[in-house]
């Protein structure tokens, strides 16, 4: 008897056929419908999507008020480049996100791309252009994104840049604070003092930018006291500070942005991600006195700030306008750490949990005491998760830690029921 393929596979075959393997796939899922913190897939099976499209969805996939947005707009006009002909949205936007930078209030200014790393890109290019100075700093373990300059920037190497090289020019990388694996804040900042007395003098740096969460590199949040030393450092050279909260920002970790919670104001802020509802929108905040230092026609692009983009923007700003939101985040993620030590309590092979707010990972290691890290864990650990309907993603140096990137509109209801399917994805991983 002559079995016919499923739609699912018939897709995937067509993906192998039709799609360059360089595009990875976290899941053998094809998606066919979606709301809030469920996915439903062609051949109609159900799963909590705790992926959220890499953090672009912290108000849940297809939440109505941000539909309402875009078909709004859309009956108005799609397009038109900002550049060409200006647009209420888009100005509106920005006046909005400006009164939201963290820190004292001062004058601000916001430039919209499509992109995340072109936002950090383009947070480059005025540094340097304020600064007159051509190098960058980042960290160890980040993610910067694909292109030349986010490529070089990324402190993740074998996975993002393979033989893409060779790689934009000074730019240089310093230690990021990982206590579990032995990098204190102390390390990391004589690591960064080491760096200006061997390899380039501060007088020649432009920007130092970092992830207030560290995302592909496991969630790392950098420490209170690091981010206070960067600012020192920063102020006393001249330097400038980028925040990079592309995917710890709006809302991902119980407040607006992640730099919030540290009382430390950066000079810029890159966001993307979850700012569009899960429509391509990205930018750059920062002091008016740096973001206008490029001359007319440096900044821009054709699709930057699209107008249905903005509109969905206008509609997640609606959403966290409400205390209450961000209160739900916070709470949200008070109850995911709680079950994740839990957890680990009962399974020695999870040796970190860590975070901020709702944005947790738990790091797997093959002993708690040698520490080495366990990806086959954390790999068994998404496929049992997704053969019981629950949907995770990996991140980390070593590719063993599961981060969570739930909507942070979930229900509690909902959040449960992801849990008890965690769980038992994790006992089934370690052979319990």
């Amino acid at each position: 008897m002559t079995i016919s393929p499923s739609r699912t596979d018939e897709l995937l075959a067509l993906r192998a056929s039709e799609i360059p393997r360089g595009v990875s796939n976290a899941h053998p899922v094809v998606a066919a419908r979606a709301e809030g913190v469920k996915l439903w897939d062609v051949e109609g099976r159900m799963y909590h999507d705790w992926v959220g499209g890499i953090g672009v969805l912290n108000v849940g996939h297809n939440h109505p008020h941000v539909l309402a947005a875009v078909r709004a707009q859309l009956d108005q006009f799609s397009h038109t480049c900002f550049q060409v002909a200006m647009y209420e949205p888009y100005l509106r936007l920005a006046q909005r996100l400006n009164a939201r930078f963290p820190g004292p209030a001062l004058p601000t200014k916001t430039l919209f791309l499509t992109t995340g790393v072109e936002a950090t890109e383009n947070a480059i290019k005025i540094a340097r252009s304020f600064t007159g100075r051509p190098a960058v700093i980042s960290f160890t373990h980040s993610f910067h994104g694909r292109t030349l300059m986010g490529m070089t920037l990324t402190g993740k190497k074998s996975y993002y840049s393979q033989n893409f090289g060779p790689f934009a020019p000074d730019v240089y990388h310093a230690p990021f604070p990982y206590e579990y694996r032995g990098v204190s804040v102390e390390t990391a900042i004589e690591g960064m003092q080491e760096l200006f007395r061997t390899t380039v003098d501060p007088s020649r740096v432009a920007a130092i930018i970092l992830e207030p969460v560290l995302g592909e590199g496991g969630f790392l949040a950098a420490p209170t006291a690091f981010l206070q030393a960067l600012r020192d450092i920063c102020d006393l050279h001249g330097i400038v500070l980028i925040a990079d909260e592309i995917q710890s920002g709006v809302g991902r970790t119980g407040s607006f942005w992640a730099t919030e919670q540290s009382g430390v104001q950066p000079d810029l802020l890159t966001f993307a991600k979850s700012i569009g509802g899960g429509l391509p929108l990205s930018g750059v905040t920062g002091k008016a006195e740096i973001m206008d230092a490029p001359a007319p026609g440096g900044l821009g692009g054709t699709y930057a700030g699209n107008p249905l983009a903005c509109a969905a923007g206008m509609a997640v700003m609606d959403l966290f306008d409400d205390p209450a939101l961000l209160a739900h985040a916070e709470q949200v993620g008070e109850r995911l750490f709680a079950a994740f030590r839990a957890l680990q309590a009962e399974v020695p092979e999870i040796g970190n949990v860590r975070g901020l707010g709702p944005m947790i990972a738990m790091e797997f290691v093959q002993d708690p005491q040698t520490r080495v890290p366990a990806p086959d864990i954390a790999t068994r650990i998404v496929e049992a998760a997704r053969r019981r309907g629950l949907l995770l993603l990996k991140a980390g140096m070593y590719a063993s830690v599961i981060r969570v990137l739930v909507p942070v509109t979930v229900t509690f209801e909902e959040l449960e029921e992801g849990l008890v399917l965690l769980r038992a994805a994790v006992l089934e991983a370690v052979g319990r």
